[in-house]
């Protein structure tokens, strides 16, 4: 469960992952409707099915739509996307606004009753062209029960908008039930995509130019559970890398830290296709903390999985998801996952405070105040930040293989943020970078 530059993460986290579902990406350079897409990657690529399918509304039509593609992860996300309506709705009082995504699976009446809104989609029913035709346009509303989804259909999506690096849905769903998530009743259980058209549309993203490609959905590490003889995500991942030689980098979203098989960890070994950076649904590092969020691992366990990863590969990228503040959580609690943070020192944390999802455990239980839920999330984002600051200077001097986002800026395969200190590059390109510097972004290198 990625608002977003071209992050990594979505959900399985809560990816950067789906905790942080805050703020739109704005789709602006591509044909078709006005599409405001908030929280994770899965949704971002969501986001380019429907603008496939508007495409049948007419280009008049299209202009006159704005389709809102929600986030449930947070209360934040929420606020954020009904703000957006409102302003959209006041910069064009004429337009149709189109709400979808989970917030608006979980809760339509809420959605449909904001100033603008003319039709208000489910999950399921905003990846079916039929959805988009101009009759079913003049409906309200369609929104079935999302628990009863028994499979997830493949779409052929070739263009992300303004973005140098392509999304691939491989799995949908989540049939855990962790006490803060919501996610599960906006996404429904589990279904993979078969491998088939995974690769298919692995296959047409770089045959349209793509050099790097993400592997998404909202609980990864299940993919196959589903599939005839249950394949793991490792074997998945082998297929892609084996059935389409032309793929220059295949990274994965978040995925959870006990659910790693062991041709991932192969793969990170041996592959130098497959991309070294790992974002790790953590959610905390106190035991007591995570039992309580109903979660797979302990605090061991976790680190257990970063010390293989750096094993593997010393220069590893890695970033996870971490809630401050959550239910229950006194200082003494807060002070394990600050201390298992420090001795782990992962670069890239994307840290949130607890937000209450009704109807979830966890927010039914002891609440820790607003206000020190966001003091601690500003104590971690820190040790964060420190963490990051000492992997990029741990990668001065190496050279480094960059994919250039804009002329400027891109990100290295371990996903560390890099600008070049002089000239320009072309988007889209992957050039080698000599890192000479650490600013308070990333690194600032030189072309070698």
């Amino acid at each position: 469960m990625n608002r977003v530059p071209d992050s990594v993460p979505d959900h399985g986290s809560t990816e950067e992952s789906a905790a942080s579902g805050a703020a739109a990406s704005e789709n602006v350079s591509l044909s078709g409707p006005e599409i405001l897409t908030f929280g994770c990657r899965l949704n971002t690529w969501e986001s380019e099915v429907m603008r496939t399918h508007a495409q049948g509304l007419g280009e008049q039509a299209q202009g006159d739509v704005i389709i809102v593609n929600t986030c449930a992860v947070t209360g934040e996300a929420e606020r954020q996307a009904r703000q957006a309506i409102r302003r959209a709705h006041r910069r064009n009082p004429d337009a149709r606004i189109v709400v979808t995504g989970c917030a608006a699976q979980i809760d339509p009446d809420r959605w449909a009753a904001l100033p603008g809104v003319t039709r208000v989609l489910g999950n399921e029913e905003k990846l079916k062209a039929e959805s988009w035709s101009p009759a079913a346009m003049a409906e309200p509303r369609a929104v079935s029960d999302i628990m009863a989804a028994r499979e997830t259909a493949a779409h052929l999506v070739t263009e992300f908008a303004g973005r140098t690096r392509a999304f691939v849905q491989v799995q949908q769903g989540c049939d855990h039930r962790c006490t803060f998530c919501i996610i599960p009743f906006g996404r429904g259980p589990s279904r993979s995509v078969p491998v088939g058209a995974v690769v298919e549309q692995v296959r047409a993203l770089v045959q349209s130019g793509y050099r790097e490609v993400v592997l998404t959905g909202v609980d990864m590490t299940s993919w196959g559970a589903d599939l005839p003889g249950r394949p793991a995500l490792g074997q998945l991942c082998r297929r892609v890398l084996r059935l389409v030689p032309e793929l220059e980098r295949l990274r994965l979203s978040s995925v959870d830290p006990v659910e790693i098989d062991e041709d991932v960890w192969q793969l990170l070994e041996l592959e130098p296709r497959f991309m070294p950076y790992l974002h790790l649904s953590l959610q905390a590092g106190s035991d007591m903390i995570l039992k309580r969020m109903k979660r797979r691992h302990l605090a061991q366990d976790a680190a257990a999985v970063v010390a293989r990863a750096r094993a593997l590969r010393p220069d590893i990228g890695i970033g996870a998801d971490v809630i401050a503040g959550f239910p229950t959580e006194d200082e003494a609690l807060f002070e394990e996952t600050r201390r298992f943070l420090v001795e782990q020192a992962l670069p890239y944390l994307h840290v949130f405070p607890y937000s209450e999802r009704p109807g979830t455990p966890a927010a039914r239980m002891r609440a820790v105040p607003v206000p020190e839920r966001r003091a601690r999330a500003a104590i971690l984002r820190d040790v964060g930040a420190q963490a990051a600051a000492r992997y990029h200077a741990g990668l001065l001097g190496r050279p480094l293989r960059v994919l250039m986002e804009t002329p400027t800026t891109g990100h290295s395969e371990q996903f560390a943020p890099v600008r070049l200190a002089e000239g320009e590059a072309g988007v889209g390109e992957i050039v080698t970078l000599m890192p000479v510097a650490v600013d308070g972004v990333g690194l600032v290198a030189e072309r070698i």
